[in-house]
């Protein structure tokens, strides 16, 4: 079996909404999805992107995805990746995507001069978090997730806007 792991290209488009989807379905949040195609590629391959994908491939066939971005840390003074999701098809778990796509996330991450790799994990997801500790993750429990989305993120914005 021939894994290799790549960046996206947007031929790739329809392979990463596919994936972006069943990560979706996995994670019992389908109803949450309301990407357009065309926009989400111009996002990711127009240009300006706004974030990178990796594909992970098994035998030629696409199989699984990263997703990330550029952030910084002011206390370190560099960049870092924040990796905005990770996704093995369930045929393809444990022949070493998810770590190859990792691995690779972390090379760049070096290659880049960034100070650290980060991600979010739900906290109901046992496995991926056991998995994640193999690699030498740690849990982040004193940092909680703040969000401003829909109605409450344009009346914040709204003050900027007039």
């Amino acid at each position: 079996m021939t894994t290799l792991v790549r960046p996206a290209t947007r031929a790739d488009l329809p392979l990463v909404a596919q994936l972006i989807r069943d990560l979706a379905a996995y994670e019992k949040l389908s109803h949450a999805v309301r990407f357009d195609e065309a926009t989400l590629g111009e996002h990711l391959f127009g240009p300006r992107p706004m974030a990178e994908v990796l594909v992970a491939e098994q035998d030629g066939m696409g199989q699984g995805f990263a997703l990330f971005f550029h952030n910084f840390s002011t206390f370190e003074g560099k960049p870092g990746i924040y990796l905005e999701d990770l996704y093995v098809r369930p045929e393809a778990r444990g022949a070493g995507l998810g770590k190859a796509l990792l691995q690779a996330l972390a090379g760049l991450a070096i290659a880049r001069g960034c100070a650290r790799l980060e991600w979010s994990v739900l906290d109901w997801n046992a496995p991926s978090i056991a998995f994640y500790r193999s690699l030498g993750a740690r849990m982040m429990d004193e940092w909680r997730i703040m969000r401003v989305d829909s109605a409450a993120l344009q009346q914040l914005g709204a003050v900027s806007q007039g």
